[in-house]
This record gives structure tokens, C-alpha cells and sequence, in this order.
């Protein structure tokens, strides 16, 4: 095994991932065995206030329990791997290109706030007016593409347009995307010679911020047709390294939604794949509901998901699978 380096790291990585999960169950087991003493003694000593204390830290045990169980359902090749996130506005302009500036809030925030993952802006295109008309972020955390994956699909958004006059009702739709970061551990083999490599200037709003050299970089992947760029980092090796990592993550995900396609046909399912589907619709006139439509889990607090409270969604569509 020392023999080969790359095996080797990949071993030790696993065996520290898997010590990992043990010591954490073990902690989870531990303190709640220490709760649950803490509780009896509360109980036999009448101390109201020491049982709520003590019932409160059996709550945020229960989370925490809930948290592993949804990630025990992290088995695929890819999900404890970092990930791309990727949002494109559909037609209709100022109102769709707002709607996908409103989701890369949303997903940030999820990410940041209620998984303390890391996120950075890999490509972002702005829109005419208001709003991004497409942007790819890097989520970076552990089992940051096991929990991101399932978002996936087609959002819709239904409201009272601020752009329009007349207070019209306006249905807005943007496409999102999720692939692995993916490392070395995972074969995608990428030819050279099957790679079309443009560079070009960083685009923006205009002014002293835009870069006045060709450092963001387009890379075409000519058997298949994918693209991936990037035009966030200063250099450009550093554009066309992180260029490369978004084209293989497609790549990957590609293979891995044939595989999925041929299971279902087996299966006798019928598999909806890519970006066609729509998974979620976001309602905010007549009434305020957020539904996924691929489980019917609904939320009557908009402004909570908004704020990036999605792990709901996700483990219900987890649950499904």
C-alpha cells in the first residue's frame, strides 16, 4: 500500500473518517446517558428548573441524533466530497434574473449559517438591470454535496412583481444544478487534446472592478460539448484549475445520471433527469407556501426559507430515496 502513494492517502483519509463517526456516536451516546442521570436527579429532587435545563440539552441532542441519521443516507461515491452550485435565471428578464439573485442568497445562508459551510463565488454573470442572470458558487464542507444534491431542478416563484406598475401577479422560474468537487479518488479521466481552452475578460457592471486582463477562463470539453468557466480568481491558472474541477464534476454527474436512468428503466420508474424537472415551487400572492413537489413537504414560512431553512426539503426527499 505505501507503495502507492495515492492509495495510500486515500485509506488514511477513509480510516480518519470512519474513526471520525465513531468517536462522534460515542460522544452522542455518552451525553445522553449523562442526561438522562441528570434528569432522574431532577426528578427525584423536584427541581423544575434543573429538568427544564436538562430537557433542553436532551433537544439538541435529538437534532443532533436526527443529523446522523440524515447523513447515514450519504452513500453515494461523491457525497462527502465539496461541491458547485450552479443557478441560471429562466425567460423573463428582470423578474427571473431577481428570483436567481434571491436563491443565491437562500443557498449561501443555508450553507453558511446552518451548515458552517464555506462559499465562494466561482462565476457570477449580473443582469441588465437587477438581479444575476447565472452564478456558479463552491460550497466547501464536509458532506457538502451528500446534503446539496437533491436541490437539483426547476424553482418556480410566484408573486406580486416589484418591477411591475400595475401589481401584477408574475411566475419566475430558475434552474439549479449541483456537482461534486471531484478528487482523486473518484477515475474521470479528462483527455487533453478533448479540451478547448478560451480565455477572456472577467466580465461585471462596469468600472475600475472590471479586470482589464484575460484571466477568467472557458473550458470546452469537445466529445460531449460540456462547459464549465470561471472568472472569479485573480490569475488565470488559477481560473482554469477550478475551470477544470466544475468540468469534471459535470462530467461525473453526467455518468452518474445515466446510471440512475438505467436503474429506473430496470425498475420499470420513469427518471426525470437534469434541470427539466420542476422540484419546488416558492408561492408568495395569494397565499405564502413553499412546496417540493417531488414529496408534497410543505412550509408556510417563506421568509424563514428564504433565510436559508431548507434542510427540511432535503431530508424529506433523502427519506424518499
Amino acid at each position: 500500500m505505501w507503495q502507492d502513494n495515492q492509495k495510500a492517502q486515500e485509506i488514511l483519509k477513509e480510516r480518519s473518517k470512519i474513526k471520525h463517526d465513531i468517536e462522534s456516536f460515542s460522544k452522542i451516546e455518552s451525553d445522553y446517558n449523562d442526561a438522562i442521570s441528570l434528569m432522574k436527579s431532577a426528578i427525584d429532587e423536584n427541581d423544575e428548573e434543573f429538568f427544564s435545563e436538562v430537557e433542553g440539552e436532551l433537544a439538541k441532542l435529538e437534532k443532533l441524533i436526527k443529523l446522523k441519521e440524515t447523513e447515514s443516507l450519504f452513500t453515494g461515491e461523491a457525497d462527502n466530497n465539496n461541491c458547485f452550485l450552479e443557478i441560471h435565471s429562466g425567460a423573463g428578464g428582470t423578474e427571473s434574473n431577481d428570483w436567481t439573485e434571491m436563491l443565491m442568497r437562500m443557498y449561501t445562508r443555508w450553507a453558511e449559517i446552518y451548515h458552517n459551510f464555506k462559499v465562494e463565488v466561482v462565476e457570477k454573470l449580473d443582469g441588465d438591470a437587477v438581479g444575476i442572470k447565472s452564478t456558479t458558487i463552491k460550497i466547501i464542507g464536509e458532506k457538502a454535496y451528500g446534503w446539496a444534491k437533491s436541490e437539483s431542478g426547476v424553482h418556480r416563484l410566484v408573486r406580486i412583481s416589484p418591477f411591475d406598475a400595475n401589481g401584477k401577479r408574475h411566475t419566475s422560474f430558475a434552474s439549479v444544478g449541483v456537482t461534486p468537487v471531484i478528487e482523486d479518488s473518484i477515475d474521470i479521466v479528462v483527455d487533453e487534446k478533448d479540451l478547448k481552452i478560451d480565455t477572456y475578460r472577467a466580465s461585471g457592471a462596469g468600472g475600475q472592478h472590471v479586470n482589464k486582463t484575460e484571466s477568467a477562463v472557458r473550458i470546452t470539453h469537445i466529445p460531449t460539448g460540456v462547459v464549465a468557466q470561471c472568472q472569479n480568481g485573480r490569475s488565470q491558472h488559477k481560473n482554469k484549475d477550478e475551470a477544470l474541477k466544475l468540468l469534471k464534476g459535470r462530467l461525473y454527474q453526467i455518468e452518474l445520471e445515466k446510471k440512475e436512468q438505467k436503474m429506473a428503466e430496470e425498475y420499470g420508474k420513469k427518471c426525470d433527469i437534469g434541470w427539466g424537472s420542476q422540484i419546488r415551487s416558492y408561492v408568495m400572492h395569494p397565499y405564502q407556501m413553499v412546496k417540493d413537489l417531488r414529496t408534497g413537504h410543505e412550509v408556510g414560512n417563506i421568509n424563514s426559507v428564504f433565510d436559508g431553512n431548507i434542510d427540511c426539503f432535503i431530508v424529506s426527499v433523502l427519506e424518499l430515496k
